[in-house]
């Protein structure tokens, strides 16, 4: 994670930019009296919004967790994928 001010991420928008794209950093802009901005990669925000969607209701939590529960205890079985 790599913390900026507004004025130095203006001198050097591309490199930070770059170390969120291809470094996968997170950025914080720091704008003062606990304001601030955080900077993260498309990619980063898509699995944030895909991990909130599949959280967001308390079935599919309920239903990640008994999954998490089987593999931890070994009772979790493999099945083929049939293709057509």
């Amino acid at each position: 994670m790599q913390t900026t001010t507004i004025s130095d991420f203006r001198k050097d928008m591309k490199r930070y930019l770059d170390d969120v794209t291809i470094n996968y950093e997170t950025l914080i802009i720091n704008r003062g009296n606990n304001n601030g901005v955080v900077i993260i990669s498309l990619d980063e925000y898509n699995s944030l919004n895909a991990t909130h969607h599949e959280l967001s209701s308390k079935l599919n939590e309920s239903r990640l967790d008994s999954a998490i529960e089987k593999l931890k205890k070994g009772s979790s079985f493999q099945k083929e994928l049939i293709e057509e």
